[in-house]
């Protein structure tokens, strides 16, 4: 593995996953009109099978990290360099931001955006709390005892995140950085992004004792 390829492998996937995350929200949201319910059914269902193709294909090539959490974890255990951790992060958020430009160019929308959607409360840090630990737990265990099963259980834990945490489960930096620039179904108010952040972040230390290797398809 050279650093460029899965570099490139790391801004293409995550790119992807936010056009999905972000283009499935317009589509949901303009087909269901006005039924949050089936325009999130629609969000979470394309964000499991897109998280399911992108880790089966681009695991071999990178990882599929597609999150930086995943990254400092890998390389706190000393599974992943740190020159390696730091263009994995760099290429993840580049790629964020790129899918959502994408996303908004498909659906005519504008291509720079500021999101109103507010997620202000202590149990929605709480919800990106359970979720990022989860997702790591998730990925960490099936590594250890069935790594073939691995896209298939991070994208059922991610469509399950969805919707039993309060915050509809981000669970990654890049992510939310890239949904503050949207003012759509799948956005997030900047003002709302540090209270996310803090829960993402807040287990990173008790992350490693749980991850029996660093990456989520190695």
């Amino acid at each position: 593995m050279t650093p460029g390829r899965a570099a490139s492998a790391e801004v293409i996937g995550t790119a992807f996953l936010l056009a999905i995350v972000v283009g499935s929200g317009i589509m949901g949201e303009r087909l269901a009109q006005g039924n949050i319910a089936i325009a999130l059914l629609a969000n979470s269902i394309a964000t499991g099978a897109g998280l399911y193709a992108l880790i089966t294909i681009l695991g071999p090539v990178s990882g599929a990290h597609l999150n930086p959490i995943v990254s400092v974890v890998s390389a706190w255990e000393g599974r992943l360099s740190g020159c390696y951790c730091a263009v994995y992060v760099l290429a993840q958020v580049s790629g964020a931001f790129a899918g959502v430009a994408v996303a908004h160019v498909m659906f005519g929308m504008p291509i720079l955006q500021v999101s109103a959607h507010m997620r202000p409360t202590l149990g929605e840090g709480l919800g990106e709390m359970m979720a990022t630990f989860g997702l790591v737990l998730v990925i960490a265990l099936a590594l250890r005892f069935r790594s073939e099963a691995v896209p298939m259980a991070v994208a059922a834990f991610i469509t399950s995140a969805y919707w039993f945490t309060s915050s509809t489960s981000f669970a990654n930096p890049a992510v939310t950085f890239a949904r503050a620039m949207t003012d759509t179904f799948a956005g997030i108010s900047p003002s709302s992004v540090p209270l996310s952040i803090d829960g993402q972040i807040a287990l990173v230390p008790l992350l490693p004792h749980w991850s029996g290797a660093g990456s989520s398809v190695r």
